[in-house]
C-alpha cells in the first residue's frame, strides 16, 4: 500500500516539476527533483526516524524513486512538451496538483489505522478463565498485544471495533455470536506503538486487564 502511496506522489511530483519547467526547457529537472525526494524521504525515515516506522519511509521513498525510473524512461517519448510559456492548462495543473498531492498525502496519514491484526483463533473452554491481554515486542520495536476471552465469551467471535492511536492507546472490541461452540475466542493486534495508559475494553463497557 505504501508503494503505490509513494508512486502515485511521485507521479504528482515529476508532472509538476516536467511542466513547471516548460519556460526553462529544461525538462531534466523532472526526474533528478523526483529522485532527489525519493532519496531524502529514504534516510530520513534511516538516521531520523529508524526502526520499524522508518521502513515505512523507506517503502514510501522506494515508490517515489520508481515514478523518477519510469519518468525518466518516458521523458524522450514526450515530443510534445517543449519550452514555452504556460498555457491556461498548464496553469490549472501547476495549481491544482500541489493541493492534489497535500490532500492525497493528507488522507494518506488520516487513513493509516496503525495496527493491523497477526492472528486470531480459538482455545479449549476451561474453568475459571478469564479474560486477559499480553503485550510483547515483535520486529524492529513494534508492539503485540494478544487479547484472550474468558468463560463468559465461551461460543463467541472477536472482531476489533476501534483503536484510538491519537494521545494514549484504546482498544475495543466486540463479542459477536459467530464463534465455536465451547471454545474461547483470542485476537493478536500488532501496533507500531503503544503510548501508556493502555486500555482494552470491549463495546459493553467491560475493561480487559493485562495478564
Amino acid at each position: 500500500m505504501l508503494g503505490v502511496v509513494g508512486l502515485l506522489i511521485g507521479a504528482g511530483i515529476f508532472l509538476f516539476t516536467l511542466i513547471a519547467s516548460k519556460k526553462t526547457g529544461k525538462f531534466y529537472l523532472a526526474p533528478i527533483v523526483t529522485f532527489l525526494m525519493a532519496m531524502f524521504i529514504v534516510l530520513y525515515g534511516l538516521f531520523k526516524v529508524g526502526g520499524f516506522e522508518g521502513m515505512a519511509y523507506g517503502i514510501l521513498g522506494a515508490g517515489i524513486l520508481a515514478a523518477a525510473v519510469v519518468g525518466t524512461l518516458f521523458l524522450p517519448f514526450m515530443k510534445r512538451i517543449k519550452k514555452s510559456e504556460f498555457n491556461k492548462v498548464d496553469k490549472s495543473i501547476l495549481v491544482i496538483l500541489p493541493i492534489l498531492l497535500f490532500a492525497f498525502i493528507g488522507w494518506s496519514i488520516i487513513s493509516d489505522e496503525g495496527y493491523w491484526i497477526n492472528g486470531e483463533g480459538y482455545i479449549a473452554a476451561g474453568k475459571n478463565t478469564s479474560s486477559y491481554y499480553e503485550v510483547t515486542t515483535i520486529s524492529e520495536g513494534a508492539k503485540q498485544i494478544t487479547i484472550q476471552f474468558g468463560e463468559e465469551y465461551k461460543g463467541k467471535q472477536v472482531e476489533v471495533k476501534h483503536v484510538k492511536t491519537i494521545g494514549n492507546t484504546e482498544i475495543t472490541v466486540k463479542a459477536v455470536d459467530k464463534g465455536k461452540a465451547n471454545e474461547l475466542p483470542f485476537i493478536t493486534i500488532g501496533l507500531d506503538k503503544i503510548v501508556d495508559p493502555l486500555v482494552v475494553k470491549t463495546t459493553d463497557g467491560e475493561i480487559i486487564d493485562s495478564y
